[in-house]
């Protein structure tokens, strides 16, 4: 039986597995039980995730959009390793606490984090040899960093960025996206969405959520005729929010 054909869930109602689309792509396991889809748009940030503990300097930054997978490819490492996660903005109180470990994982190093305490963390593992994760949205070498000492180390660290997805890796999140909803797509909903959404993470997430609501207030399966319906609900709902700001 087709989606189509599928009679509509009611609001509550377990929504069925949905069957997985013939996308061919590699699988990167992560806290044991979520899965890291391979792609040329990130495959090399993963070969550097597999390179450690050979890194130069024993850092490691990789960069790139919000929804990416960096925390996820942090997460691997971190697992691999017995790393710790600090905060950008929890280093300097772990370091007058003297509680640094020998490997740590610092995420959103470009979003406010504290420059002292970032060089001294820094340093700390050069000393102890241990081994640092960064990430960011870009490059360390952009950073906009004052302080000369952090800012002639970061651009020295060995730095990969994830680029934007392909349509094989796109078309397996929005996959990967309806089925942690549970809900049930058939190829062509995909194939429809990426001639139409940006290719950014953000909006695959965003558009995901947007059918989901769209489908479960209109007790309808998710075809192409309601994914029209609900984008141009949406893009509506949009310029109406942004008069009531005007």
């Amino acid at each position: 039986m087709s989606s189509s054909e599928q009679s509509p869930r009611a609001p509550g109602q377990t929504r069925p597995a949905r069957g997985q689309l013939p996308l061919a792509l590699g699988h990167r396991m992560a806290r044991g039980r979520e899965d890291f889809l391979v792609a040329p748009s990130n495959q090399d940030a993963v070969h550097w995730i597999d390179r450690w503990p050979t890194w130069p300097r024993g850092i490691l930054a990789v960069h790139g959009p919000a929804g990416c997978g960096k925390t996820h490819l942090a997460e691997v490492w971190r697992a691999a390793s017995d790393a710790r996660t600090i905060a950008a903005e929890a280093i300097g109180a772990a370091l007058q606490a003297g509680d640094l470990p020998e490997h740590v994982v610092v995420e959103d190093g470009d979003r406010g984090v504290d420059e002292e305490a970032l060089l001294h963390l820094y340093n700390s593992i050069v000393e102890t040899r241990g081994f640092l994760l960064l990430t960011g949205r870009t490059a360390p070498a952009r950073w906009s960093v004052a302080l000369p000492d952090l800012r002639s180390r970061l651009r020295a660290a060995q730095s990969v960025g994830i680029g934007p997805p392909d349509d094989d890796l796109f078309g397996a999140v929005l996959v990967k996206l309806f089925d942690e909803r549970q809900l049930r797509v058939g190829q062509e909903v995909v194939l429809y969405l990426l001639a139409r959404l940006e290719r950014s993470f953000a909006a695959a997430r965003g558009c995901v959520a947007v059918l989901d609501d769209y489908s479960l207030a209109a007790g309808r399966n998710i075809t192409v005729p309601l994914v029209r319906e609900a984008l141009d609900a949406a893009a509506v709902e949009r310029l109406a929010m942004a008069g009531e700001e005007t």
